[in-house]
C-alpha cells in the first residue's frame, strides 16, 4: 500500500480542526475560556497574530465590538457567538491592515516626501513665472 505523507502545514490544519471540534464537547467552560481558545486556535491556523494580547473586557465597548490597540485584542462582546464573531473578524482585519494596508501607506508616503522637495521647487518657478507676468 501506498501511504501518503502529509505536507507540515496539512498536517498543523488537521490538528487545529480535530482540536476546534473538542473545544466544546466536554463541558464549554467560560465564556473567556473559549473566546481565549479560539484566539489561540485563529493564530494557529493564520500563523499570525503571536504577537497580540487577547483582552475580553464583556460591556466595555461603547458601540465597538472589538479592536486592536496597543498590541491588545479587545473584546467587548458579553455573548459568546457574538464574541467570537468580533474576535474573527478583528483578528482577520488585523492582518490585512498590518501585512496590505500600512506597507502601502508607508510606500505612498515615502513616494510624496520624495518627491516633496522637488514639486515644491517647481511650484516657485511657476509663481515666480506668473508674478513677472503680472508685473
Amino acid at each position: 500500500m501506498n501511504e501518503k505523507v502529509l505536507s507540515n502545514s496539512l498536517q498543523k490544519r488537521v490538528m487545529v480542526e480535530i482540536e476546534k471540534s473538542k473545544v466544546c464537547e466536554a463541558g464549554c467552560g467560560d465564556i473567556e475560556s473559549q473566546v481565549r481558545r479560539e484566539f489561540d486556535r485563529l493564530k494557529d491556523l493564520l500563523g499570525f497574530g503571536f504577537e497580540l494580547e487577547l483582552v475580553w473586557i464583556p460591556g466595555a465597548g461603547k458601540g465597538l465590538s472589538a479592536e486592536v490597540k496597543e498590541g491588545r485584542l479587545y473584546v467587548y462582546e458579553e455573548e459568546l457567538e457574538k464574541a467570537l464573531q468580533a474576535l474573527k473578524h478583528e483578528l482577520v482585519d488585523y492582518l490585512i491592515t498590518s501585512k496590505i494596508v500600512e506597507p502601502l501607506v508607508s510606500l505612498i508616503n515615502m513616494l510624496i516626501k520624495s518627491r516633496e522637495a522637488e514639486i515644491y521647487r517647481a511650484k516657485e518657478v511657476v509663481v515666480e513665472k506668473l508674478v513677472k507676468l503680472l508685473g
